[in-house]
C-alpha cells in the first residue's frame, strides 16, 4: 500500500485547502492536486467537493478519512512491535506533556532514559489537557503526562505521583504579616482559610487548563466567585505576577522553589479543602505499549516523587 497516498489526502482534508497542504508536505500545489486527482480517478470517487470553499470532504471522502485514519494508526503499531524486535537498540516514544510539566518534570527522567536507552528517540507533543487528551485518543502519543479526572472508557492509566495544590500570596500581603509561613519549600506548610481571600484579586489559568477548573471549583467550594484580573496559559507567569505583587494564585506545590526569583511568593495550604491531584501517565485504551514506553513508564514510576 501507498501510505504515502493516505497522508496526502488526511492532510488535505486536515487543511481544507491544496495551497495550505501543499506547503506542509513541501511539495508543489498543482503536483498534489493531480496526485488527489490520479487517486479519485482510481477509486471512481471524488473526495473533495472542490466547489466549496474552504475545501470539504464528499461522503466517499468521509469513509476514506476515517479508514486512512485507522490504516495509519495500525502501520504505527505494527511498527512498534517491530521495533521491540530490536531488543531497545532503536526505537521512538512520543510524549504528550504540558509546557509546565516539560519544564520541571523531563529535566528528571530524559537524561536517565536516553543514558540507559541512547537509541531510543523521544517527542514531544506539547499542549493542554483537552489537547493532550484528544492526542492520545486519536493515537498521535505514545502516552501523555495528564491529571486526573479522565475519561476512563477511552483511556487507560499509571499513576506517577500526587501533588498538593497551594494558594501563593505575594510577599507584602498583609496576611503573610499577620500568619506564621516559610517562603521554601516545607513539608509542615501552614494553613489559611481561602475565604479571607474573597475580596483578592486573582491571577488563573485560561479556560480549558485544568488548573482553571481547579481555581474555580476551591473558589465555589469556599462559597465565594473570584475576582480575576488576568488570565494566561503560563502557570509559571502567574507564579512571577504573585511574586511581584499582582494577585494571587493557586499553584501545585511542584511549582514551589521552580524558577529563578529575587522574591517568592508566600505558600499557604487550604483550611479544610487539602486539594490533591494525581499525575499520571495515560494511553489509549487497548493501545499496544512498545517495549521503549513501558521502559520510560516504570522510570517515572520510580524516580518521580512530589516535591513539597
Amino acid at each position: 500500500m501507498d501510505f504515502r497516498q493516505l497522508h496526502y489526502m488526511l492532510k488535505v482534508a486536515e487543511e481544507k485547502s491544496f495551497s495550505k497542504a501543499a506547503k506542509k508536505l513541501y511539495i508543489s500545489q498543482p503536483s498534489l492536486s493531480q496526485y488527489i486527482s490520479n487517486v479519485e480517478q482510481q477509486l471512481g470517487v471524488r473526495l473533495f467537493d472542490r466547489t466549496t470553499n474552504p475545501l470539504t470532504l464528499t461522503y466517499a471522502g468521509e469513509l476514506y478519512e476515517e479508514t486512512a485514519k485507522n490504516i495509519l494508526y495500525l502501520k504505527d503499531q505494527l511498527l512498534s512491535q517491530m521495533d521491540d524486535i530490536a531488543n531497545l537498540q532503536r526505537g521512538h516514544i512520543t510524549i504528550g506533556i504540558s509546557p509546565f510539566r516539560s519544564t520541571y518534570f523531563l529535566p528528571t527522567i530524559l537524561p536517565l532514559f536516553k543514558k540507559n536507552y541512547p537509541g531510543i528517540d523521544v517527542s514531544l507533543a506539547e499542549g493542554t489537557m483537552a489537547e493532550l487528551l484528544e492526542l492520545a485518543i486519536n493515537g498521535a502519543t505514545d502516552f501523555s503526562i495528564m491529571t486526573l479526572p479522565i475519561p476512563g472508557e477511552l483511556m487507560s492509566y499509571d499513576p506517577i505521583m500526587t501533588e498538593e495544590i497551594f494558594v501563593a500570596l505575594p510577599p507584602n500581603h498583609y496576611l503573610c504579616q499577620q500568619l506564621p509561613h516559610t517562603h521554601g519549600s516545607s513539608s509542615a506548610r501552614p494553613k489559611l482559610n481561602l475565604g479571607m481571600l474573597r475580596d483578592e484579586p486573582f491571577i488563573i489559568l485560561k479556560q480549558g487548563q485544568r488548573m482553571n477548573q481547579v481555581a474555580l471549583e476551591l473558589c465555589k467550594r469556599a462559597c465565594f466567585k473570584p475576582k480575576i484580573i488576568l488570565e494566561t496559559k503560563n502557570i509559571e507567569a502567574a507564579h512571577a505576577l504573585v511574586a511581584a505583587g499582582m494577585g494571587i494564585t493557586f499553584i501545585p506545590d511542584t511549582l514551589v522553589g521552580f524558577g529563578n526569583m529575587t522574591e517568592r511568593p508566600v505558600y499557604f495550604s487550604l483550611e479544610d479543602l487539602q486539594p490533591t491531584r494525581t499525575i499520571v501517565i495515560a494511553y489509549r485504551k487497548g493501545r499496544y505499549l512498545s517495549k521503549a514506553a513501558r521502559k520510560f513508564i516504570a522510570m517515572t514510576k520510580a524516580v518521580m516523587t512530589p516535591t513539597r
